[in-house]
């Protein structure tokens, strides 16, 4: 940061810390740092903050001293390899939907963007569209809504964009129609597009 601060530059890293615990009789337990992590990402933003304050007006207006902080974890997705024994009428009801019940919307967008080989410090935009969030990625080259009750209406907004990947849930649709018209819809404004359903 301090680098791109000097001379313009767009340099990017990656860190990787393990959420070790800090000691419970610590000052930084204390100040409510409760892993190594924690602690990191704070410094991450003081030194932001400073670098941004050192240089002044000469930094270039477009310095970005943000960053991203993810977590691995297992697939958002339920496990569905199941054999007929194992698995009786009442447990179809469960996978209805077939994501995990805590992953959000981001967790899922995280995933895609692994998925489709999209980098991970892609420029990201969060739009309303017919109502529903829309996720942006690199400007229009991923689109992906995984809000429920989809219309036509968003599907067809969305096709409009023409992005190079479109990707819903599949329990997104609002009804059968909208699931049976998807593909038609995209055919119609954006037949290049990529439609990917999770």
């Amino acid at each position: 940061m301090k680098l791109n601060a000097e001379d313009g530059g767009h340099r990017k890293f990656i860190m990787v810390q393990l959420p070790e615990k800090t000691d419970e009789k610590s000052e930084a337990y204390k100040a409510g740092y409760k892993n190594i992590c924690e602690i990191g990402k704070e410094r991450i933003r003081r030194a932001g903050r400073k670098i941004k304050e050192d240089a002044g007006l000469t930094a270039p207006a477009d310095l970005d001293i943000g960053f991203r902080c993810l977590r691995l974890d297992e697939s958002n997705m339920k496990p569905v390899y199941y054999t007929p024994e194992e698995i009786s009428q009442q447990d179809m009801f469960s996978l209805v939907d077939n994501v995990k019940s805590d992953r959000t919307p981001e967790d899922l967008l995280f995933q895609v963007m692994l998925d489709l080989g999209v980098l991970l410090s892609s420029p990201i935009e969060v739009k309303e569209i017919a109502g529903k969030k829309v996720f942006n990625v690199a400007d229009g080259f991923l689109l992906a809504c995984f809000d429920h009750d989809v219309t036509e209406e968003t599907v067809k907004a969305i096709a409009q964009m023409k992005p190079y990947y479109a990707v819903f849930r599949d329990s997104s649709m609002a009804n059968d129609s909208v699931a049976t018209n998807f593909d038609q819809i995209f055919e119609t404004y954006s037949p290049e597009t990529v439609r990917k359903v999770l």
